[in-house]
Formats: C-alpha cells, structure tokens, sequence
C-alpha cells in the first residue's frame, strides 16, 4: 500500500489532486489506524487515467460516471451508449487539435517567409 505522496510522485501530480480525486469518488483508499490515507498500488495508473481523460476535455463527473464499470467490470447497454459518446466527443476534440496544429503550421511557415533578420 502506498502514501497519497508516494502516488501523487509516481503519477506526476500534487497530493492535493489525489485527494480532490477521492473526493471526487474517482479514486478509494484505505485509512491506517492514524487515519492516514493508504493506496493500492493500482491508484498510479488510475490517477494518470484520470488525468488523460481530464486532459482530452472531460469533467470529473462524467469520468466517474463511466469509470463505474470499470470497477464493477458490468456494462449495461446504457454505459456503453455512454462510453461511446464519450469516444465520439474525443475524436472531435481531437480533430479539433489536428486543424489548430495545422493552422499553427501555415502561421508559422508564413512568418518564416517574411522573417526580416538582424543582418538586413
């Protein structure tokens, strides 16, 4: 079992984002007799899971919507209707983020071209 530390080290985040998570009912501990809070050591790959779906847009509550089944390992036809949703709203994002990076591209080579140096 792992400190909220030693998790929030290995995922790449502050012990502050861990325990907004548990909170958040996305993540469980264990408390010790000193009540300190105690993590499998499943909660790394958890957290950065987590920290991917927040990343690709989306909130704290859909994520622990979904990740019900992940923990129960049941999908109903509903969840899957919803995971699927949730794919289809990631792709977009993503070629959202595909023409922007494009649109940098043409920004960039543009400037490129009109660059007037120091020496001119």
């Amino acid at each position: 079992m792992l400190s909220i530390g030693a998790v929030a080290i290995a995922a790449g985040v502050t012990p502050r984002v861990v325990r907004y998570y548990e909170q958040s009912g996305l993540l469980t501990s264990e408390r010790t007799t000193g009540g300190q809070r105690r993590y499998p050591e499943s909660a790394i790959e958890r957290v950065e899971f987590i920290q991917h779906l927040i990343r690709a847009g989306l909130t704290t509550d859909v994520i622990r919507d979904q990740l019900s089944c992940v923990n129960s390992r049941i999908a109903t036809p509903d969840t899957i209707a919803k995971l699927a949703a949730q794919r289809e709203f990631i792709a977009q994002r993503a070629a959202e983020l595909n023409r922007m990076e494009q649109r940098l591209g043409e920004l960039i080579d543009s400037a490129q071209a009109t660059l007037v140096t120091a020496d001119a």
